[in-house]
């Protein structure tokens, strides 16, 4: 069962590579930029329609309001990549976020971004994946109502497309991320041309009246109608999602490190803020309406819409009216945008594990995190963060309008505490520098810093107060178990060092008086005799052999072959009324503890070494609770003495081969 085990995983992940094979999995940018850009490049797709969504429940008048609620979103998104630039040259280790706000801010800041970052993670992958799906069944209407069952199973084949590396990762996804861009870009030129030349058609929605929502129907007037906007502002600012990734990645870039991270943000960008400007513009000037229940909030000729209706996403309506729904442009434009929200995960499957290796190096996660797999990605990172949103789908029924409203609060938590550790770090670092030309960029950086933290508060201020009562209390709540959780671990960890510190204590290095070797005998047999020889090589200063009476017939044959072998060392019968093995073994152990609480004793236990898993459930259970057992006895060890069976012997040669 291990061989086919091991055959399947060799065909998924690949032969294991050796560690002097990491510096071949670093990147270069024009791979670099599809992997940890592709997150934020892909919030286009979905971003747009919720500030649609959000602003239609106020009627036609106020979605045309867009384009400066996606202006504002813009111009926080440029902000925001001028002051990462920052972050990657300052701190190039890939802590990101998490370093910054550690050293800077304190270990309680550090671990409010880590937390954050994590569900973040998560969610990201929810979102993209499920929006991903709204695509697919929007080119495939009969899939409607599959969502769910089709975002996990990506979810899984990304995960699995990531265990097999980073760099192959890449390479995989490099092409549709480029398609995307250059689909979207290019569908945003001829739009433009069409718009120009007057030749653009209306979206298929134009001719929808769009009711609006009782407290809104007088339009965005008073505080309701601020709040409105603010909330379209807050779902808009989605696109931001996936800009910190590249702080966190940078060891995986070629050499400069942080100067090609630097690049590649910059590129990412410039592409992102492109392609939001276009598709926003377009959406506007195509009319398009998107709305949260077309059966009850649009109208045609005063009408409500059949109940069979299909909502298509922004981008496949401006794709319809500028090339015409069924062209091939058409259909290019929604499978790379499906395809990129698939593949926008892959920025949080680089960013999670390498996190979550930091957190456990420094003791905040389970120690595993931190080891790579064969070929050398962090492999529990990958599969936790599967793991996790593969419940946030399934909960959600992969409905992007409600997993939207638990996103970006965990980004813009660390938005803002990076950037005030940006500015801590460059205060006294100032303090340090005396050269004029080093201390003049060290002042521009701080300045940049300080209005991405003026900005990013505000952002998080408004997406706390528009999106609280939305489902964000659900992301806070999240941070804050995994805070604790995180705070528990090292709590453990530290308690557990300070506990196996040897120090000064003598006791701790002190030699047992003597050791006491018991060998257990359930029938004498090959096993036994070998576990016997192991036991009288070592030498103990005292020898028994006890065997527990379960079966008196068993038990007599079983003291009469000892006697009949002559085996120089006594047998104890165990009385056992009840029929345990345990509880009488448990028993006469402790009573041996307490006659010389100074001696060692050393269990010896005969094993099956088996070949087929079938087999392992037919031998050694005992073994295996009376192990368990004695684990939790202070001053017993245990010897496992394994005897090989012949279907071991044959597991060991396909093992070889």
């Amino acid at each position: 069962m291990l061989t086919i085990l091991n055959a399947v995983k060799r065909v998924i992940v690949g032969r294991a590579l050796r560690n002097d094979r990491l510096t071949h999995t670093l990147l270069p940018k024009r791979i670099a930029l599809p992997i940890f850009a592709s997150d934020a490049l892909s919030s286009v797709a979905y971003a747009p329609d919720e500030i649609l969504l959000t602003l239609a429940l106020a009627g036609v008048s106020a979605v045309s309001l867009s384009p400066w609620v996606g202006l504002a979103v813009m111009l926080v998104l440029v902000t925001v990549v001028a002051s990462y630039r920052q972050n990657v040259h300052a701190y190039p280790s890939g802590g990101g976020d998490y370093e910054i706000a550690t050293e800077n801010l304190g270990r309680f800041a550090g671990l409010t971004v880590a937390s954050a970052l994590l569900v973040d993670y998560v969610l990201t992958v929810a979102v993209s994946i499920s929006s991903a799906a709204s695509y697919l069944t929007t080119a495939v209407p009969s899939l409607h109502g599959t969502q769910a069952v089709i975002a996990v199973a990506s979810v899984v084949v990304l995960a699995l497309v990531n265990l097999r590396g980073i760099r192959e990762a890449g390479t995989v996804f490099a092409v549709p991320t480029y398609l995307f861009m250059l689909s979207i870009l290019g569908m945003t030129a001829v739009g433009l041309v069409q718009w120009f030349t007057g030749t653009l058609r209306p979206a298929q929605s134009a001719a929808f009246t769009i009711v609006a929502s009782p407290e809104f129907d007088q339009g965005l007037v008073g505080i309701a109608g601020g709040f409105l906007l603010l909330r379209a502002f807050s779902s808009g600012a989605a696109a931001l999602t996936g800009v910190e990734a590249i702080s966190n990645g940078v060891p995986n870039f070629r050499a400069p490190k942080s100067k090609n991270a630097a690049t590649t943000l910059l590129l990412l960008g410039a592409v992102a803020a492109s392609m939001l400007a276009g598709i926003i513009f377009l959406a506007n000037a195509t009319r398009v309406h998107l709305v949260q229940d077309p059966a009850s909030e649009l109208l045609l000729n005063g009408k409500p819409l059949s109940g069979d209706y299909i909502q298509t996403p922004v981008i496949g309506q401006i794709a319809d009216s500028v090339f015409g729904g069924g062209s091939i442009p058409f259909y290019i434009v929604v499978a790379a945008t499906g395809v990129i929200l698939v593949f926008a995960s892959n920025t949080a499957f680089n960013g999670f594990p390498v996190l979550g290796s930091i957190l456990a190096q420094d003791g905040y996660l389970p120690r595993q995190l931190r080891t790579r797999g064969d070929r050398l990605a962090f492999s529990n990172g990958v599969l936790a963060l599967a793991a996790g949103a593969i419940v946030l789908i399934i909960a959600f029924d992969a409905d992007v309008t409600r997993l939207i409203q638990l996103y970006i609060v965990g980004v813009f938590v660390s938005f803002t505490l990076s950037q005030l550790g940006m500015i801590r770090h460059w205060t006294r670092e100032l303090k340090r520098v005396k050269d004029r030309s080093v201390r003049v960029r060290m002042q521009r950086s701080r300045i940049i810093n300080g209005i991405g933290f003026a900005m990013t508060g505000t952002v998080l201020v408004i997406v706390l107060i528009t999106k609280f009562e939305h489902g964000a209390w659900i992301a806070l709540l999240a941070m804050f178990v995994i805070f604790l959780v995180m705070w528990s671990i090292h709590a453990h960890y530290t308690n557990v060092a300070r506990e196996l510190a040897v120090g000064d204590d003598p006791s701790a290095r002190a030699l047992p008086s003597r050791v006491h070797a018991v060998l257990l005998v359930s029938h004498v047999r090959k096993p036994v005799l070998r576990a016997l020889a192991y036991a009288r090589a070592s030498r103990p200063s005292r020898l028994d052999a006890v065997t527990v009476d379960i079966s008196p017939e068993e038990t007599a044959q079983t003291v009469a072959d000892w006697e009949k072998l002559g085996i120089p060392v006594p047998l104890t019968v165990l009385a056992s009324p009840y029929r345990e093995t345990i509880t009488p073994l448990m028993d006469y152990i402790r009573g041996m503890r307490r006659d010389s609480p100074r001696d060692l004793i050393v269990v010896y236990i005969p094993e099956y070494v088996v070949g087929k898993w079938w087999e392992q459930l037919v031998h050694n259970q005992t073994a295996l609770r009376i192990k368990t057992r004695l684990h939790f006895e202070p001053g017993v060890m245990v010897a496992s003495v394994p005897w090989q069976l012949k279907s071991s012997e044959e597991a060991r040669r396909l093992q070889e081969l």
